[in-house]
């Protein structure tokens, strides 16, 4: 017994969850953006060149910033263009993804330009950690992508778990602390879970799953480079 008289009507006196202030909203939006899995690799590269700067010691601050620059043009700006592009040509309904079916094609575009970024990190012989972050950035996208042709995962929070993934491995090699990073990195993706669940984009299930998939591919990374 369910206690109602079909599926679609609610138990007397059952209250329908409520949704968050306005406030709240707006500021989950606002973390989303700033969190969006786009700016994630970008803005790891460069917090991994301030944290561990003896990785990046011999490297001059020119030819670090064009490797900055490839890594936002291959994990920013194409796949911003890819998905902007198959918007205006219909082949998604929104540049948001609620479907599973509107983010096969960016995925599959996504794993094209993360290989391509870790293919040049390999060539130009970038930092070890640096080839850690952008191997395990495109095997997080390659897990996403597999996963998703049966369940939607949060692709806001494989980005926070890829964070906290990339900030574990620079405590094992790393020699400055990193207390500080680690409780900053938990704070953010913490935050990025929370947003999406005020914003009902995600269930708890799709939260959790994004965590584990970006903090094992970085993991993952570490151990196969090793």
């Amino acid at each position: 017994m369910t206690g109602t008289t079909d599926n679609k009507t609610p138990l007397a006196g059952s209250a329908r969850p409520q949704r968050p202030p306005a406030a709240l909203r707006i500021a989950a939006l606002f973390i989303s953006v700033v969190l969006h899995p786009l700016f994630m690799p970008t803005l790891l590269t460069y917090a991994v060149y301030l944290l561990a700067p003896v990785s990046f010691a011999a490297i001059p601050a020119g030819v670090f910033l064009r490797w900055l620059a490839m890594v936002a043009v291959n994990t920013l700006l194409l796949p911003l263009v890819c998905v902007l592009l198959l918007k205006g040509l219909g082949f998604i309904e929104s540049i948001h993804m609620p479907r599973l079916k509107d983010r096969i094609i960016p995925l599959i575009a996504g794993m094209t330009f993360y290989f391509w970024a870790y293919q040049v990190a390999k060539g130009v012989d970038m930092p070890f950690i640096m080839n850690v972050l952008l191997l395990g950035n495109f095997w997080g996208i390659v897990l996403l992508f597999l996963v998703s042709i049966f369940y939607k995962v949060s692709m806001h929070t494989a980005a926070a778990g890829g964070m906290l993934g990339i900030v574990i491995v620079l405590m094992i090699i790393n020699p400055i602390n990193m207390q500080l990073p680690l409780f900053l990195a938990l704070l953010a993706a913490g935050l990025a879970g929370t947003a999406r669940l005020l914003l009902r984009a995600h269930t708890p299930g799709e939260i959790w799953l994004g965590y584990v998939i970006g903090i094992m591919a970085e993991i993952a990374a570490y151990l196969y480079l090793l």
